[in-house]
């Protein structure tokens, strides 16, 4: 299924919000294992420039606080907290400072595919206009990057469950 991008600008003006969907031929551990992996975020999310836990002694999980610098409007550097993290289904990140932003990934699993679900939240102020302004700043360029991030994130955990089966198979021979 092809990533899809949408947005509430008539529901929610205040609000601009995109989502994309895409199925991966993997079990849902392996994409999971890939969102929590903060670090790497830069891989495949490019409109993140850096992620990192700040307490990096302990594991990702509900609490855990992130830095995001980004090219999301607002400032470039960002603190998220986990607000919502369900072991290989979801992980929600509120924003500290407005709980307008958002980033959220969610996982469906299929018998042998996932399905995986992104969405990326932020608050465009001073009304209809400025949702409108933002929508023609940012909006196209955003939509698209969270996309081409999904399509992205699927070769990376598909190249690496087809590596991880081809290693098995050669140490059965």
């Amino acid at each position: 299924m092809a990533a899809v991008a949408t947005e509430d600008l008539l529901l929610r003006p205040g609000l601009r919000s995109f989502t994309a969907t895409h199925d991966i031929a993997s079990p849902a551990e392996a994409p999971f294992a890939l969102i929590c992996a903060v670090e790497k975020w830069p891989a495949w999310l490019s409109f993140v420039r850096s992620a990192r836990l700040l307490d990096r002694d302990a594991p990702l999980g509900l609490g855990s606080e992130i830095l995001v610098r980004s090219l999301l409007p607002g400032e470039e550097e960002q603190l998220f907290e986990v607000d919502s993290y369900i072991t290989n289904h979801h992980l929600s990140l509120v924003g500290a400072y407005s709980v307008r932003r958002r980033i959220e990934f969610r996982i469906e699993r299929k018998t042998a595919i996932s399905r995986v679900h992104a969405r990326v939240s932020y608050p465009s102020y001073h009304g209809r206009f400025g949702a409108l302004m933002d929508r023609w700043k940012h909006g196209r360029k955003i939509g698209t990057a969270l996309e081409d991030a999904l399509v992205h994130f699927k070769g990376m955990v598909e190249l690496h469950e087809e590596t991880s089966s081809l290693a098995v198979i050669d140490l059965d021979c």
